[in-house]
């Protein structure tokens, strides 16, 4: 008798906008919302509302993390101090940022690879601000495009349902 263990997000790690690590497995126990960023995009008012996310859910223990990239439309900050003091004084961010992150190719970071695989060719990010929620096991229930605002009653009632599990 054999049973299937499906891959979860705690094997793998972000490097900081500040330059630390983020281990994904530190996290275990929380939700997790990770959303691909950029400063300079269409969807950039939507970091007010992963703020407004954060601060509505940090009490249940909701882990968000922006990832900033380069790799929609070259719609990125030149360097992670840029990146860190457009949402400091423009949104007042409190959630963690990674450093700017390669989501596509061959120097794409395996997150993005992991949520293909589980996913499907539809959930890897076409653009900017697309959204996943993992689990309090780390698995991916549920990922939205760059469309979907992240305070929706789309998504925050799938946040809702995992803290109250």
């Amino acid at each position: 008798m054999t049973s299937e263990v499906k891959a979860n997000v705690y094997q793998f790690n972000f490097n900081s906008i500040d330059g630390k690590e983020i281990n994904l497995n530190d996290f275990k126990g929380k939700p997790i919302f990770i959303v691909n960023t950029a400063s300079l995009c269409g969807f950039t008012y939507q970091y007010s509302d992963i703020e407004t996310l954060n601060q509505k859910y940090k009490k249940d223990g909701l882990i968000i993390i922006g990832i900033p990239s380069n790799d929609f439309g070259n719609q990125e900050l030149s360097s992670n101090q840029k990146v860190k003091e457009f949402c400091t004084i423009n949104f007042d961010i409190s959630f963690m940022l990674t450093e700017i992150t390669n989501i596509k190719g061959e120097k794409g970071h395996p997150f993005f690879k992991w949520v293909k695989k589980e996913a499907g060719f539809l959930a890897f990010p076409k653009w900017n601000f697309y959204k996943y929620l993992i689990n309090k096991e780390g698995l991916l229930v549920k990922w939205y495009a760059s469309t979907t605002r992240p305070n929706s009653n789309k998504i925050t009632t799938e946040i809702d349902k995992i803290i109250l599990k």
